[in-house]
């Protein structure tokens, strides 16, 4: 299929520059044919249509959040997932090949795993050098001896291949003790779907669904045979790890609990998950927690990651893990010039992948030849190490670090191995509006099935950064590619399993984590928070912009009072109520853009908009796409408003965020489906919002003012709680202190209310799980009844009587200063009944000392 006249206009960048192993044309020039197929598609977008949907590709992965977070990066965790337009294509027939090798490797792999911590035949038959294994970091002596109760030992396998300028294909790395990848690979999928549907419809590509419904049987399979309906939980190390957008997203997408280290305790010799319903025993784990920070207890001591004690629990057979603690040994690439020879012992069979030629130092005559090629080798540590690179290209360095090199590898050689550098097969990628060549690298995932492996028909593709960088990284600041494996006929939809065409409710009550929990209530609490204070904020600034020329004394105390309530409502104390700062008063503008601007003020709006993202960051797997694109919009919209000195700006922005916040809420209750979720971020806002509408009426109302400034602290009040409308519509008179207070306290037909709010918290804590006796009140419960009773009873014609000298509504602050006291104290309560999950201490031995 010799190229057109318009694929060499097309791909001329690409095949002008493209120095290795071709990737798109074969050797006499013609495009191979499963790229031929593409190129039409590509034709008839035509290249502008194309770059539009390559615009749209990335605003749609920022707008879902895909992020990878590159150490040392100054966008850290919002550094958006980088995807390549153009995917790395592969025939069917040439997968298979490299899907049959992939499934022998994961195979003799696992036997390795067995052997390393069971039998020692390895060892024992010279076959492994005994200081391979156990002068490697990732080889857990505590986990010697313990039984696999599962066919495989090896749940998870991902592998790093790729092409080398002769065409074939190579394995370089293997990765096994907490696989990452599979679903960067699912998004990429879901994005390129999207946005080019033509391709899909005229080129054959092969489904991943396959995989993860694989994986998803693998999991209930492994769980102790006592559960039939195990509890599975995704162990991540936190919002700051790099992959930690892949944590969540395959917790979401595979439908089981995404945890942290502390979410977890071994209690009787099983793993407990804390819920908000009290522990409950969780079967399967996959972790994405390295080896050695899973246990503190018998591994390393500081980590703060990991479950006390999980190993025990793991010898006693009551969890599973996925991938077991010790995996990490074989990723030692010392394993790599001894894996033909281990096949031959345990299989007999030739290794269908080869891997690149390897030299393990720790051989005299391995030793020899490494030193005496070092500048044509590439050096690797037999594990990665943290303060230093594992890999180094000995070409690019200079006759002093050849030397200092050198002089490492003689001291202890048994830590490092040589191997032959080859140049990656490029691929067609899309830079900067051109199609430019890259180096690419494929990374395979493979889970246990039926006593085999099944391997997902795609994977990741990365590509270097730079056409002639030999590192290909996503900390390098790599792309990626979605991965197509072109089939020769149409692939139909597959079949659902059997066992999930019709999936039954969990028997295990799978009650919210206890952190999440508590993240969804603080989510909730400062989503009320920005809303409320942002109205109010807008409110005061309307006061002041609509002030003419002509200023009443009346007009000055009147926004005297407001903006000291502003300092109050926030609580970003001394602010406007610092009487000395006269100048303050007079000016308000500097304070004012201060609250809103000012990310270390705590109480402000900027603060409280970082704070809710951490929470609502915390809990990403329980957000829609259409609720997480409303908070990445959201957050790329105040981090462009680095400075903001414009009152009329200053409205829109607010404005944009309170828009933005009443959207997040409404979506919310539209697609948060766990119902104690959803009852605890709701009951964050009720609090926040009663707390705040006492606030409100102890700072503007709670003191006569006068007429005039009465009647202006009375609108502000019901305009900034969305009651000025409710209030014109019920009572149809000028705005008076009884009818706001009553519109306001007691009507629990007006929504934001006080007795409405209460009362719908009331019904809120009824419905979450009882931790005790089903009929005994908890603390929180009682405090919400109590505020209610005195409320309700509280005499309203008295609370409308101002003492004579001082203007003041006693009774009626006496009222609302009683009842913030007891609403204050309602979150401590909610925090200690589901939150917290101390233990009792027992006293070991008794002491007759007085």
């Amino acid at each position: 299929m010799p190229l057109g006249n318009t694929e060499e206009t097309i791909f001329k960048n690409y095949i002008s520059k493209q120095p290795s192993y071709n990737e798109l044309l074969d050797e006499d020039g013609n495009m191979y044919p499963h790229w031929k197929e593409f190129s039409e598609v590509y034709k008839t977008l035509g290249y502008e249509e194309f770059l539009n949907r390559n615009q749209y590709l990335q605003k749609l992965l920022q707008e879902n959040g895909v992020t990878y977070n590159v150490y040392g990066d100054p966008t850290g965790q919002s550094r958006t997932w980088n995807l390549d337009p153009i995917p790395f294509l592969m025939d069917n027939k040439e997968w298979k090949k490299i899907e049959s090798g992939l499934k022998q490797r994961a195979h003799l792999l696992d036997l390795i795993f067995k052997d390393i911590y069971g039998e020692n035949k390895l060892i024992k038959n010279g076959i492994l050098p005994a200081e391979l294994i156990y002068n490697h970091a990732g080889y857990l002596r505590e986990c010697a001896g313990i039984p696999f109760k599962n066919r495989h030992g090896l749940i998870l396998y991902s592998a790093d291949v790729a092409r080398s300028p002769d065409g074939n294909i190579w394995v370089l790395n293997d990765r096994t003790q907490a696989p990452s990848g599979s679903g960067y690979s699912q998004e990429n999928r879901a994005a390129m779907a999207r946005i080019f549907p033509e391709f899909f419809n005229e080129v054959k590509v092969k489904r991943l669904s396959s995989y993860f419904n694989s994986l998803r049987n693998t999991l209930n399979s492994i769980a102790p045979a006592t559960n039939t309906q195990p509890r599975i939980v995704l162990l991540t190390p936190g919002p700051r790890n790099e992959t930690y957008f892949e944590h969540s997203y395959l917790s979401s997408y595979l439908g089981i609990s995404l945890v942290q280290g502390d979410d977890l305790m071994v209690k009787d010799n099983y793993v407990w998950i804390k819920t908000i319903a009290g522990l409950e025993k969780v079967d399967v784990i996959i972790r994405r927690v390295d080896d050695i920070y899973c246990d503190p207890l018998e591994l390393k001591e500081d980590s703060q990651l990991g479950v006390p004690g999980l190993l025990q629990v793991i010898r006693a057979g009551n969890v599973s893990l996925a991938n077991p603690l010790g995996c990490s040994i074989l990723e030692n690439p010392g394993l790599l010039p001894f894996l033909q020879n281990i096949s031959n012992y345990f299989t007999g069979e030739e290794l269908i992948l080869p891997t690149l030629a390897s030299w393990w130092c720790g051989q005299p005559r391995e030793l020899k030849y490494v030193l005496d090629n070092l500048s044509s080798l590439v050096i690797r540590r037999i594990y990665r190490d943290m303060a230093t690179s594992s890999s180094i290209d000995a070409s690019s360095l200079s006759s002093p670090a050849l030397k200092e090199l050198k002089n490492q590898i003689k001291m202890k050689p048994y830590l490092y191995i040589g191997q032959e550098k080859i140049l990656f097969s490029s691929v067609p990628s899309y830079i900067n509006g051109n199609i430019e060549p890259r180096n690419v690298m494929f990374r395979s995932f493979l889970v246990s099935k039926n006593g085999s492996y099944e391997a997902m028909a795609g994977g990741l593709t990365r590509i270097s950064s730079d056409a002639k960088s030999f590192i290909i990284s996503n900390q390098a600041g790599g792309l990626s590619k979605d991965t197509w494996i072109i089939s020769s006929e149409k692939t139909r939809s597959e079949e659902a399993p059997k066992d999930l065409q019709q999936p039954q409710r969990h028997q295990y009550n799978d009650a919210l984590p206890s952190r999440t929990a508590e993240n969804l209530f603080w989510v909730g609490r400062y989503a009320d928070r920005i809303l409320a204070n942002a109205r109010y904020m807008r409110a005061v600034i309307q006061y002041i912009n609509s002030k003419g020329g002509f200023i009443t004394d009346q007009d000055n105390h009147a926004e005297k009072i407001l903006l000291s309530a502003l300092t109050h409502y926030t609580f970003t104390y001394p602010g406007f109520t610092d009487e000395k700062n006269i100048e303050i008063i007079q000016n308000p503008w500097t304070e004012i853009y201060d609250l809103f601007m000012n990310v270390d003020r705590i109480g402000g709006l900027r603060y409280n908009v970082h704070m809710i993202l951490r929470s609502a960051d915390a809990v990403r797997d329980y957000w829609s796409a259409d609720t997480w694109r409303i908070l990445k919009s959201f957050e790329e919209n105040w981090q462009n408003q680095q400075t903001l000195k414009n009152r009329h700006k200053l409205i829109s922005s607010l404005d944009n965020l309170i828009t933005s916040m009443v959207a997040f809420i409404g979506l919310n209750r539209e697609s948060i489906s766990r119902e104690h979720g959803w009852l605890l971020l709701d009951s964050g806002r009720k609090i926040e919002q009663s707390l705040l509408l006492i606030t409100m009426l102890r700072s503007l109302l709670i003191e006569d003012h006068g007429a005039s400034s009465q009647y202006d602290m009375m609108e502000t009040f019901l305009s900034s709680n969305e009651s000025l409308v409710n209030y014109r519509y019920s009572y149809k008179t000028h705005i008076q202190m009884p009818l706001v207070l009553e519109l306001m306290l007691f009507d629990n037909h007006n929504p934001h209310s006080l007795i409405h709010l209460l009362e719908k918290l009331k019904v809120h804590f009824e419905d979450l799980p009882k931790r005790t006796n089903v009929h005994e009140l908890h603390l929180h419960e009682k405090l919400i009844i109590e505020a209610i009773t005195i409320l309700k009873i509280a005499n309203k014609k008295i609370l409308i009587e101002s003492d004579p000298e001082t203007k003041e509504y006693k009774h009626l602050d006496g009222l609302l200063s009683k009842l913030h006291t007891i609403i204050s104290s309602v979150p401590f309560e909610i925090s200690r009944t589901f939150f917290k999950h101390a233990q009792s201490q027992k006293q070991l031995f008794s002491s007759d000392l007085a």
